[in-house]
């Protein structure tokens, strides 16, 4: 990562690295993700099973044998090597640790995927309001498993987000995983579509607000997002999205220390779905 690089991650809070899997991986993922989707069509609702008991493999609402639309992994590290081997040993695990590092742990996984013809739109909102820690010296990894388009629903950032406030994500007593449609209208009108070629990678900072649209086009969009924190960033709830890899160092060493940064926010809400599309369900569409 160059000095650039570098500030340009912490004036924008989102950052694209080129060639983030090696082809060999690239290619044993996606043959993974295919066999699961082959396997979806063999279901009408959400199943698998994760380490909470709740269904690993989540489904859009017009899924079916004839056309399958498997839309969620949860923790495809635990039943996958090849990504497994990607959370571990990409590059962009190397820029996380210049970035939040040295020490660096993994947190949780799961793969967003929207098949052609999607309606599924994720809403604006801030990661950091689904797992509060200790410090926020957390960053996302976004690996593109597919080409992403202006048009098959590209993740859409707000640059400069991440360092203003922590907006709500509990409306009239319900956790709806996304913010208001007031601070959509007053913070999210400049927004920046992250594309790019298939083995590339977004790093993201948790406090960025970021969400996207539906896929409108004949091509699919699949992302295996990888979140790490900081060694010394300690979990302050149950990890919406447990994995017996969490907590696993994968750069630098274990101090055993806790740092603590000073923010105010609500505890999220456990979700007890195959996903938190369920829980943005309730909110109002605002993309």
């Amino acid at each position: 990562m160059s000095d650039d690089d570098f500030d340009q991650f912490w004036a924008e809070g989102f950052l694209t690295v080129a060639d983030a899997i090696q082809p060999r991986l690239l290619a044993a993922v996606n043959a993974d993700f295919e066999e699961w989707r082959e396997q979806s069509r063999a279901h009408t609702e959400p199943h698998g099973e994760t380490l909470d008991g709740r269904p690993r493999f989540d489904l859009e609402p017009d899924h079916s044998g004839e056309h399958p639309a498997l839309r969620r992994v949860a923790s495809p590290v635990e039943i996958s090597d090849a990504y497994l081997e990607v959370m571990r040993t990409s590059i962009a695990v190397d820029a996380v640790a210049r970035l939040i590092g040295p020490n660096v742990e993994f947190n949780n996984s799961k793969i967003n995927s929207k098949q052609p013809g999607s309606s599924t739109q994720i809403q604006f909102h801030q990661d950091f309001l689904f797992q509060p820690h200790t410090n926020d010296d957390l960053i996302t990894v976004l690996f593109l498993l597919d080409d992403v388009t202006p048009d098959n629903g590209p993740l859409q950032v707000v640059p400069g987000s991440h360092r203003g406030p922590l907006y709500e994500h509990w409306h009239d007593g319900v956790f709806t995983g996304a913010v208001s449609a007031e601070v959509v209208d007053d913070q999210c009108a400049d927004t920046v579509s992250v594309l790019g070629p298939a083995g590339s990678a977004c790093l993201m900072h948790n406090r960025l607000l970021h969400g996207s649209g539906p896929n409108h086009s004949s091509l699919p969009r699949t992302l295996f997002i990888s979140e790490y924190r900081s060694e010394d960033s300690k979990p302050l709830q149950v990890n919406h999205i447990p994995s017996r890899f969490e907590g696993e160092l994968v750069r630098g060493v274990a101090t055993d220390r806790v740092r603590c940064s000073s923010f105010e926010m609500a505890f999220p809400e456990v979700p007890t779905g195959a996903s938190f599309f369920g829980q943005q369900a309730k909110a109002p569409v605002e993309m």
